[in-house]
């Protein structure tokens, strides 16, 4: 069941937007105007052809009766080509299958998801280096084994929390590289019935819709969406942690550091003493449902011989999944660490108690070279 209460409550509503059926009965008209123009530009139809498929698209659908012909029927792909036919597109979807455009527009999506993802992830990033730099010398307590260590900075701290983060970064960078292909094999993945000009077809959709060019169909080749999930759930471990940390020096017993006070964030309808960490609670929550989200589409690679039964029907909707609760934790921890409010004077007391002396080792320098992003 939908519920809106409890997605805005892990994710935002600009991902859920992205992810949501107008955006994909866009992309997917999109990639049949897309076709239609490639088609009609090396001549496998007319091109008054193509501008018949472009005015069927141009007019709006009804997503809901759309939503249901595409549970009876088994997929989205048939009751929309259907409509556009009875709009009199005779040739629309020439030479592509259901999977072309589920496939295709799971990929349009993602782009915009990651885009918007890599726009608050930045926002992190800066924070962070913000604080690791305000705090190189402010000295706290190290802890290992959640008990009292050495002493270390704040700074070292906040600048392996980005360097963590940054690095989780480029690594979905590069997954999202290997996944953001156009899809179009056809029935089979032959690309069957472009009388040998499908090579300029791709290249041409490829090319309008603002996605890399495959070497082949990859409708059976599940290993780069498994890819991508799997830099998403890491992207949101490395939130989780930084949202642990913070929570754990929030306690009123340490007091280290709080999220920023924003009116009517973080209370209790029970106890209105308590200054609840409510950003790190979005970003560990996360944390805790990616990593399942993520072993689905690992799952889904191992699916049956050129289409799957189920398996790679499974990832649309687990992908989706993952890019809101990531997006809801990177949103959530932007707004923590840009407002972070630290009490140096509570890291001194918290360190002179545990009575591990003083010797800060080379933190200052250490800090310098986490922040270095030329580092691997």
């Amino acid at each position: 069941m939908v519920s809106r209460i409890r997605e805005l409550a892990a994710g935002t509503a600009e991902m859920l937007e992205i992810f949501g059926d107008a955006a994909l009965v866009r992309h997917a008209l999109a990639f049949e105007v897309a076709l239609a123009r490639a088609q009609a530009g090396v001549g496998l139809i007319a091109e008054e052809e193509a501008a018949a498929v472009v005015g069927a698209c141009a007019a709006p659908l009804d997503i809901d009766a759309l939503a249901e012909q595409a549970a009876h029927a088994g997929t989205f792909a048939i009751p929309l080509v259907a409509e556009l036919k009875a709009r009199g597109a005779a040739r629309v979807h020439l030479g592509a299958t259901s999977q072309d455009v589920a496939d295709t527009v799971l990929m349009l999506q993602a782009r915009e998801g990651l885009a918007a993802l890599e726009r608050d992830l930045g926002r992190s990033e800066d924070a962070l280096a913000k604080l690791a730099r305000r705090h190189a010398r402010t000295p706290m307590l190290a802890r290992t084994l959640l008990q009292s260590a050495l002493p270390t900075t704040f700074g070292l701290k906040a600048a392996q929390w980005r360097r963590l983060l940054v690095d989780a970064r480029a690594r979905l960078r590069r997954e999202a590289d290997l996944a953001l292909r156009l899809q179009l094999g056809g029935p089979a993945g032959t690309l069957t019935g472009m009388d040998g000009r499908a090579t300029e077809v791709v290249a041409a959709v490829a090319a309008e819709l603002g996605l890399a060019v495959p070497q082949a169909p990859w409708h059976g080749r599940r290993d780069t969406m498994a890819g991508l999930g799997a830099g998403l759930a890491i992207v949101v471990g490395a939130l989780g942690k930084i949202a642990t940390d913070i929570a754990l020096m929030s306690q009123a017993e340490v007091a280290e550091a709080f999220e920023p006070q924003l009116a009517g964030r973080g209370g209790s309808s029970a106890m209105a003493h308590k200054r609840n960490p409510t950003g790190c609670q979005v970003a560990r929550s996360a944390a805790v449902r990616t990593p399942h989200l993520a072993a689905t589409l690992l799952a889904a690679i191992a699916g049956e011989h050129e289409r799957a039964l189920g398996a790679w029907q499974a990832e649309a909707p687990v992908l989706a999944d993952l890019f809101v609760v990531a997006h809801g934790a990177a949103a959530a921890m932007a707004q923590v660490l840009e407002g972070l409010e630290i009490d140096v004077e509570a890291m001194r007391r918290n360190l002179e108690a545990a009575a591990v002396g003083s010797d800060l080792g080379e933190a200052e320098a250490l800090v310098e070279r986490a922040l270095r992003d030329d580092l691997a």
